[in-house]
């Protein structure tokens, strides 16, 4: 099966936040982010912002860009009960199909308990309203593809470029002539390749991507 160019993630950046549950306060933050480091980065902000707060929990979900499209994710229930925090978030990522998003719900306790299971709900709902609050966006997966080829191939070698919906990433130059790295589409790189193979006659490399 065929991994999708494409992935269903936010715009920018949301906050929600539901009524009180039971005296406590549940603030949901979601945005869009790239990267592992991203997403903790993210998180640190809202922990430094909210350092008064009682809990900072949070889950994130990156995935599209991965090997074979995989999902990679984390979750944190921050001194909450074990599976009543992170794990409501990421349901809640997941249940919209979003990737490359983290959220993070920030929670003022109001002095009454509310089990496992409320907490749960809780947790989910901020996290929901946060998500519902943000503007879905379609992203797009993109690989590496480094060429090389002489200076009498260039006309050629940059016709392709827009035929594939490649970006250049870097350009670089030599004596001998031009190496770009690009970034295409995940089901136009192996097309792009022999495209490229056959305007250059075989003269043209394909090398190691980076």
């Amino acid at each position: 099966m065929a991994v999708p160019d494409t992935f269903l993630t936010l715009a920018a950046p949301a906050a929600a936040e539901p009524p009180k549950t039971k005296g406590s306060r549940f603030i949901g933050e979601a945005a869009p982010v790239r990267t592992e480091a991203e997403a903790l980065a993210a998180v640190a902000a809202v922990r430094a912002r909210e350092h008064a707060a009682t809990h900072v929990c949070w889950a994130f979900r990156l995935g599209p860009g991965g090997p074979k499209g995989r999902s990679v994710w984390r979750t944190q229930d921050d001194g909450e009960p074990s599976g009543s925090a992170g794990a409501p978030i990421l349901r809640e990522i997941e249940g919209r199909d979003l990737t490359n998003v983290v959220v993070a719900v920030t929670r003022y306790y109001g002095g009454t308990k509310l089990g496992v299971g409320g907490l749960a709900r809780a947790y989910g709902e901020a996290a929901g309203a946060a998500l519902d609050a943000g503007r879905p966006a379609r992203g797009t997966v993109r690989v590496p593809v480094v060429l090389r080829f002489a200076f009498a191939d260039t006309a050629p070698a940059m016709r392709l470029l827009d035929a594939f919906d490649a970006e250049v990433a870097e350009q670089t130059f030599s004596p001998d002539g031009t190496e770009l790295a690009l970034r295409v589409r995940r089901s136009h790189a192996a097309p792009l390749r022999a495209a490229f193979v056959e305007a250059t006659a075989g003269r043209g490399e394909v090398v190691e991507s980076r």
